[in-house]
């Protein structure tokens, strides 16, 4: 039981192309774009390369510098879905300095290697349906419809005298039955049914040890431990679809072999994985040494550095080299430069990209032009009420300027103002939208100006609501 799609099978997008995907989800931003489109390119190029050399070649990891909302994360996230590749985005403020309270750097490798364990199963589980399905299928008729003979019937003396017709006839109408049963279950019209099932108790805690590695989790089976048999069984009374997605669970888990398993993640994870190190500035000071709060960001870096230069790290799962995993790290220093992180790290990240701010143009084409354009989020939420909603375009550049102009005067959160303002704008539209009865909602410039013509111009005002 494989996977249809082979683990390494990198999309062969040329750069040109996978920017054409990322224009889809992200505005403007065209340096970095073309950045991170050549790193996924390189990623396909290395897997060409034949011989030792392919060992040879790391990739350029990456420094996206930005203030916040300006699409970072959002470059990032959509590289690794266009690479089907294993993704994690870390916080750098998460992580300390060995010895001090905090998270330990290599965890976001265990991380990373337990997102692709889980992707790869949820893989193999997808190519498991088309065999299992009919198992199922034959599991879920002999729990609405037993057997007429079970194994108790073959010993009882009263079953051995039943004449052979008999058997026969209820052998017949079991089948005719189960015929119609069959049909009724394809049909749906048995999903408000219930049946008992038994499933296994799990008899493994989860517990995490202190290791010289950091937290980690370990399964414990205490009975087993103490000699005292298999895992119990119990039953539960499951409507037909949760009794036919506990019962593919159950043989799911007797088909797959876990070790494949692991073995395609691990090599997915060291061939494609991608960490994003969000908030790089945070671990970095221009006067790191002086003691306080500052005490141990240079620790971080350090740890990170053999992480970042490639290292082994041990994992529930086994060892994990990070040779080839793919790092983007981002942040806005606003107060520091990257010229301030260590020497040493500042020469693993080669590549880096300066954002864009973004201005009153790019906030109208962001509420208009991406597939999951937030305009198109709203007009998909209220039409689950009926409601049709429409903004004319003197509205949505109204919307444009207003953010603009409130993140000028307050604070720089580049794309997210466009929720606070959206939020607030249709506040009572969403509040009511079950109860109207006119269910055309036009937005205009004038509705927009009106709703947040007192809040903009109330700058303290502005600063908590918008």
């Amino acid at each position: 039981m494989t996977p249809k799609n082979n683990p390494l099978q990198i999309p062969q997008l040329s750069p040109r192309e996978i920017v054409k995907e990322l224009d889809n989800y992200i505005v403007g931003q065209a340096a970095a774009k073309k950045a991170v489109a050549i790193a996924l390119r390189n990623r396909w190029r290395r897997q060409q390369v034949e011989g030792e050399l392919r060992d040879e070649i790391y990739p350029n990891n990456i420094i996206l510098i930005g203030p916040t909302g300006v699409g970072k994360t959002e470059l990032a996230r959509r590289l690794a879905n266009l690479a089907g590749a294993p993704f994690i985005k870390v916080e750098a403020s998460k992580y300390t300095e060995v010895g001090y309270v905090g998270r330990d750097v290599e965890s976001m490798v265990r991380d990373l290697t337990d997102l692709a364990v889980a992707r790869v199963r949820a893989e193999y589980m997808d190519s498991a349906h088309g065999k299992l399905d009919a198992l199922i299928e034959e599991r879920l008729l002999d729990l609405l419809l037993p057997p007429p003979f079970g194994e108790a019937d073959e010993t009882d003396e009263h079953a051995k005298e039943t004449s052979r017709e008999e058997r026969a006839a209820k052998l017949e109408a079991y089948k005719k039955r189960r015929a119609e049963l069959r049909e009724e279950l394809r049909a749906g019209k048995l999903d408000e049914e219930t049946v008992e099932i038994e499933v296994s108790e799990s008899s493994m805690p989860l517990m995490q040890i202190f290791s010289a590695q950091g937290i980690e989790e370990m399964g414990f089976n205490l009975p087993e431990a103490m000699g005292e048999g298999a895992t119990r069984r119990k039953l539960i009374e499951a409507t037909i679809p949760e009794a036919r997605e506990l019962l593919f669970e159950e043989e799911f888990d007797r088909e797959i072999d876990m070790d494949r398993v692991v073995r395609e993640a691990i090599r997915r994870t060291e061939a494609l994985g991608i960490v994003f190190f969000d908030e790089i500035d945070k671990i970095v000071s221009a006067s790191d040494g002086e003691g306080g709060p500052d005490v141990s960001r240079s620790g971080v870096q350090r740890d990170i550095l053999p992480v970042v230069e490639g290292t082994t790290v041990t994992t529930k799962y086994g060892p994990v080299k990070t040779d080839h995993v793919l790092f983007i790290a981002a942040g806005a220093f606003s107060n520091v430069k990257p010229s301030d992180l260590i020497p040493e790290l500042q020469g693993r990240f080669p590549i880096r990209v300066e954002m864009d701010r973004l201005g009153e143009e790019e906030f109208y084409r962001i509420l208009t032009e991406p597939r999951n354009a937030l305009i198109k989020q709203y007009q998909a939420l209220l039409a689950t009420e009926g409601v049709k909603l429409e903004f004319t375009r003197d509205a949505l550049r109204e919307l444009a300027k207003t953010a603009c102009d409130v993140n000028e005067r307050t604070e720089d959160i580049g794309a997210r103002r466009l929720h606070t303002i959206l939020t607030t704008l249709l506040e009572d539209v969403l509040f009511d939208a079950a109860d109207m009865t006119k269910k055309d909602v036009r937005i205009t410039k004038g509705f927009v100006q009106s709703r947040l013509k007192d809040i903009v111009e109330d700058e303290d005002l502005s600063r908590f609501i918008l």
